[in-house]
Formats: structure tokens, sequence, C-alpha cells
């Protein structure tokens, strides 16, 4: 059974949905601390100029869990998100196929950001077609911090192999230390594949939201991803500026984990998965729900 394990993010990036897609098992790290600056309340889409954020307002967030971090009622982010996604990618092929979801999920009046993450991985991963169980880290009662923490997880839900970025192998965690407990670790070997994209002057660009590749490729958006072999990252395309550990982008630092929770920088994404079966309506499951589950790949 493969699993991984990342925290919450809005909107994720492609290289995370990969990793998802990929897994039995992704385990939704909602219950570690907030990073300030990163990737879990915004994420970069392409417009005319390059990229630009999509950033969800949050109130006070220091030293809080996701799961526990408000968004900013107050303000019109809502609005502004349908607006950039209509302005930059109303002529893509499939933005009218998926239009309607992602504005119903944009039109609900969220006070959690962990909460509004949650439904709009619930919106995108059947849309594309993928179904690896989710689990809250919250939900299993794993106690500790970093490796411990992340092994605990592991064994929770009966994991064979933890899928993991390359970045975090040897700078949050030293894969030696899952062996004894019948875990292998697996690297994800991640560059983004090409795809139609909009405004094609400006070259390909790497790491977007999922919704770059969904509105531009639709039902073709999953089989563009799995034609990659695990751990056999292509080789960048000509004038890709890509190293690595993910895009050259001043942005994309490593994040600061000070849970000390085994986390790749903002272009990695931890994941744990364990089975590609029909979920609950919501798309999660208790620990309970794992231990009846069979699993077939």
């Amino acid at each position: 059974m493969i699993v991984a394990a990342h925290q919450l993010h809005y909107l994720p990036w492609v290289r995370l949905i990969d990793k998802i897609a990929r897994s039995d098992v992704f385990i939704v790290l909602d219950d570690v601390q907030f990073t300030k600056n990163g990737y879990q309340n915004r994420v970069k889409i392409k417009h005319a100029q390059g990229t630009m954020l999509l950033t969800v307002p949050v109130l006070d967030p220091t030293g809080q869990r996701i799961c526990d971090v408000r968004i900013n009622a107050g303000t019109r982010w809502r609005a502004k998100h349908r607006a950039a996604l209509a302005t930059n990618y109303g002529r893509a092929p499939f933005y009218g196929a998926y239009r309607e979801a992602v504005d119903a999920m944009l039109d609900r009046p969220w006070e959690s950001l962990g909460e509004c993450s949650l439904y709009a991985l619930g919106v995108l991963l059947p849309a594309l077609g993928i179904r690896t169980r989710l689990m809250r880290s919250s939900e299993l009662g794993v106690p500790g911090k970093g490796t411990e923490r992340l092994i605990g997880l592991c064994k929770a839900v009966g994991a064979t192999t933890y899928l993991t970025g390359d970045f975090a192998v040897g700078h949050h965690f030293d894969p030696e230390n899952f062996a004894p407990h019948g875990v292998e670790v697996r690297r994800q070997g991640w560059v983004c594949p090409e795809y139609r994209q909009q405004y094609p002057s400006l070259g390909f660009l790497p790491d977007l939201s999922v919704l770059d590749l969904l509105f531009n490729e639709g039902p073709r958006s999953l089989e563009i991803l799995m034609t990659r072999e695990l751990g056999q990252a292509p080789a960048p395309a000509a004038g890709e500026a890509q190293g690595a550990d993910g895009p050259a982008d001043p942005r994309s630092v490593p994040e600061r984990a000070s849970d000390a929770l085994a986390r790749p920088n903002p272009d990695e994404r931890e994941d744990s998965s364990v089975c590609r079966a029909a979920a609950r309506g919501d798309g999660f499951y208790t620990e309970a729900k794992v231990a009846e589950s069979r699993c077939s790949r």
C-alpha cells in the first residue's frame, strides 16, 4: 500500500495532485502548524505577464494549526479569485466544463481555511478521475513529531511504501528510519510534464495550480500525469528553468517546519494514500474505515 502525506494546500499545484494520484491513501496533515508566506493559503496561476498568486486572506495565523486558521471573511477574496480564473482561463478548452463546480466552491462563505481546502480537494479529485482515499491526520490519533510521527501515521494506515518528494529525503527525514517498520521510502522524482496552456507566447510554466491543467486538458489531465514513470523524472523541456526541487522562482523557497514534521519545500508535497475505492460523501475516512477497506491497484 502506497501512502503519502502533506499539509493542506488551497487549490493545490500539479505536483501534489500527481503524488495523490500515485498513492492508495493520502494523509491530509491538517493539524500541523500553519506556515506564513507558504502555499497553504495561496497558489500560482498563469496570466498574460507570467504568473500571479491567488491568496486566501487569513486572520493572525501565527502559531496555529492549519485546521484552526480562520479566513478573513471581511475581504472580497472569493470574488477576486473567481474573476481572475474567468479572465485568465475563460478561453481555455475545458473552463466551461468545470466552471460551475469551482464557482460553487467559491460561492460558499468560508470561515475555516482547512475546511475550504478540504472541500476544494473533494471537487478537484473526482473531476480528475482520482479515487485515492483521503484521511485527516487529526483523526488518526498518532502522537509525536517529525519522523517519529510520520512513521506512526504510515503504520496507522498499513503503509508498505511511503511516497515522498525528493527534497524531503535527507533534509527532513532519513529513509533508513522507515525500514525497521517495514516501510519502503520511494521518491516521486518530479518534473512537471508539459501540457497545453494559455498565453503560449510565454512558454510553458510548470508547477501551477492543478486548475491550470484541468481547464486546459480536461479529461486527459490524469493521463498526462500518469504517463511519467514514478521516480523517473523526464528531462526538463528546453527553456524550462527548473531545478531538482522545483521551478526557478524566487518565491519557491523551503518552508520552515516549525513542528519538524517531515515537511518539503513549498514546491514539494508530502502525501500519504491508501485505497482507490469509492469514498463516502465528503471523501474522507476515519481509521476504522481504512481497516474495513480492501485495496486493489
